[in-house]
């Protein structure tokens, strides 16, 4: 058994068979046709000499396994090219079910996908508690379900609610959790894994059983009526024409007992009719985007351990707080202490609800260090300034930090709408300035635009990128013009939003409207979100100097309305959320009287060359603006139009 290219199998002196997958020309494992196919035919050689317990564990540093090989989804033309692939991993993962000794899959980093359904197919789990570890079957996300076993064995091991929550959510856990659950039976620091998977095996304990209510609940009728409760909560946040795969994952649980294989052509459920619709091509593209974004982090050549925010306001104390959350050491600088105290205060439960343990809480809460002096300013090697937008004030402060920061600091601006050029004269050396543009909330939006100016020297890009993804954002290098990028192409659309409840449509059908073209959140709710002064502003700066702002804005903020963190804009906002009537029917054309101008200006900036291509720009709307991401992003939206 050692003439492979993926597999390695060795016996030791116990009798126990380990069997390790490295997947070749790869520092990533994954479940390609040639990794599955050399797996059934390890299968062929242990049940020819049966080993007295098998562990299946990862070769590679990175993690356990990734999930099938995405790569090769490109690769379906037909329903019968789809069924095939399913079929592949359903068939050889119920022969790794039926063997008839002992198996094990020691899970370590990441676990996703068909990695988890390969690990559901083994009688036993143990998992390494680090922070790479995490488990999850994320194929909602790509617009498909899982059809290796997943929707099968899942809510068997947990129960139908904690089963049916990641089926449906796509979330992923980590190893404690996965402990806790049931999904694990057994959750190890990393120098005790293989013993333990070893003893376990020896053991060779009976599998975990539900207990008996959990077990009534997998059972007919209740099983239909879970289902329709938990398509109802699906709807409140995925219609069903524009996210069929929920829905598909629910019939299959409720009608086919999880079985991809066993809908019939035609049925809506059906693995052909869910690879074919366009939401599963564009999700599987925005997938694509993604990683691409995540590889331009990683050639930055440097480590990053402290960074100084200055400004305490909404947006420099939540990056502050998040840059905590993901290990560093932040310094936060404001006037005084207590301009610092708010920002502490959210960072504070923020940490509380990302962290749950007390422990890493009060960690976190240490690497957070008010700073009213600006001492950290010396020993950062990330600057990040997030105060107003005043261009003065930001010259000054610039020319300040760039005397006290270290040769090799990052100094960033946060700026949303000022164009670095303005700035950067303030500097002996404007080439040392760059833009970190985080977006609002910091905690959810996923994006960091990498803002380029004229002066920027070209080689602290892949250093900007590289700490975005160092707090596990994603980085998309523009060019320094007004509103960059997302500014940019959202301000048309949320002008277009206000005037539209200028001419007489209430907030609430503007919002209905947009959600109906599939934004996961209407332009008025948004423009609250942002800040209805920071949508003046960038309105103003992207050319609105002559056009007298919408008379609803102009009045909100006359009365020091400014949306969600004032607790009053369009809508008036209670613990966090906005107060909305019914809305109305919505008027005909009206979502695309909204998204029109955005689109106009996609196009715009990329002939301007804002964004290096399509795909890019793509990407920044979908992961900066909430585009629609089952439409794949503007261009690729239009293109699809026009065919």
């Amino acid at each position: 058994m050692s003439n492979y290219r993926h597999w390695r199998c060795e016996r030791d002196a116990e009798g126990l068979a380990w069997l390790t997958l490295d997947r070749a020309e790869t520092g990533t494992n994954s479940l390609s046709r040639e990794v599955l196919e050399e797996l059934g035919q390890m299968l062929d050689g242990l049940l020819a000499a049966p080993p007295k317990g098998l562990v299946i564990l990862s070769g590679k540093d990175s993690g356990f396994v990734a999930g099938a090989d995405i790569d090769e989804f490109g690769l379906i033309e037909s329903a019968d090219d789809a069924l095939a692939l399913v079929r592949r991993g359903w068939d050889t993962f119920n022969r790794l079910a039926s063997l008839p000794f002992p198996t094990l899959a020691l899970i370590k980093g990441f676990c996703l996908g068909g990695g988890l359904e390969l690990a559901l197919a083994c009688r036993y789990r143990v998992v390494v508690e680090e922070p790479g570890t995490r488990l999850g079957l994320p194929e909602v996300m790509l617009g498909i379900v899982p059809g290796w076993g997943g929707m099968l064995r899942l809510p068997q091991l947990v129960g139908a609610a904690a089963g049916l929550d990641l089926l449906l959510t796509g979330k992923t856990i980590d190893a404690k959790k996965a402990k806790r659950l049931g999904l694990a039976d057994e959750c190890v620091p990393p120098r005790i894994m293989m013993n333990t998977a070893r003893g376990v095996l020896k053991a060779n304990p009976p599998p975990r059983a539900l207990p008996f209510l959990q077990r009534l609940m997998l059972q007919a009728p209740l099983k239909g009526f879970i289902a329709k409760q938990a398509a109802a909560k699906v709807a409140k946040k995925a219609r069903r024409e524009f996210y069929p795969a929920p829905y598909a994952i629910l019939d299959l649980w409720s009608r086919y007992e999880g079985n991809a294989l066993a809908a019939p052509a035609g049925d809506p459920s059906s693995i052909g009719h869910i690879f074919e619709t366009p939401t599963a091509k564009n999700l599987i593209r925005v997938f694509k985007l993604q990683e691409r974004l995540k590889a331009l982090g990683k050639d930055g050549g440097r480590e990053f351990r402290r960074v100084h925010v200055v400004g305490a306001g909404v947006m420099g104390g939540d990056i502050a707080a998040w840059c905590a959350l993901r290990g560093l050491t932040v310094s936060l600088q404001d006037q005084s202490a207590e301009r610092l105290a708010p920002a502490m205060g959210r960072a504070a439960k923020l940490f509380k609800e990302r962290l749950k343990d007390p422990r890493r809480v009060r960690d976190a809460l240490d690497r957070l260090i008010p700073d009213p002096e600006g001492r950290g300013v010396a020993r950062a090697d990330v600057i990040i300034e997030a105060i107003f937008e005043n261009l003065d004030a930001k010259r000054q402060l610039f020319a300040k930090l760039e005397a006290q920061a270290r040769p090799e600091a990052l100094l960033a601006t946060n700026t949303s709408s000022i164009p670095l050029e303005q700035i950067a004269p303030a500097m002996r050396d404007p080439g040392r300035l760059l833009g970190l543009h985080f977006f609002n909330p910091v905690a959810r939006m996923m994006l960091v635009e990498i803002v380029v100016g004229a002066a920027t020297r070209p080689e602290l890009v892949a250093p900007a990128a590289s700490f975005a993804r160092r707090i596990d954002r994603l980085p998309l290098p523009v060019k320094s013009a007004p509103g960059f990028l997302v500014n940019r192409i959202l301000a048309p659309y949320l002008d277009a939003a206000m005037r539209a409840v200028e001419d007489g449509i209430a907030p609430e059908v503007v919002d209905e409207a947009a959600l109906a073209f599939g934004m996961p959140m209407g332009p008025i709710e948004l423009a609250d979100t942002v800040g209805l002064d920071i949508c003046l502003a960038v309105g103003k700066l992207l050319g609105g100097e002559g056009r007298a702002a919408p008379a609803r804005l102009t009045e909100a903020l006359t009365g020091g309305h400014l949306g969600k963190k004032t607790g009053q804009g369009y809508y008036t906002w209670q613990a966090g959320k906005p107060q909305k009537a019914a809305a109305a029917a919505v008027p005909a054309g009206l979502a695309e009287r909204l998204v029109a101008p955005l689109l106009a200006e996609a196009q715009k900036c990329l002939a301007e060359g804002i964004v290096d291509d399509a795909d890019l720009l793509d990407a920044g709307a979908i992961f900066g603006t909430g585009f629609a991401p089952f439409r794949g992003g503007p261009m690729n939206h239009l293109d699809q139009r026009a065919t």
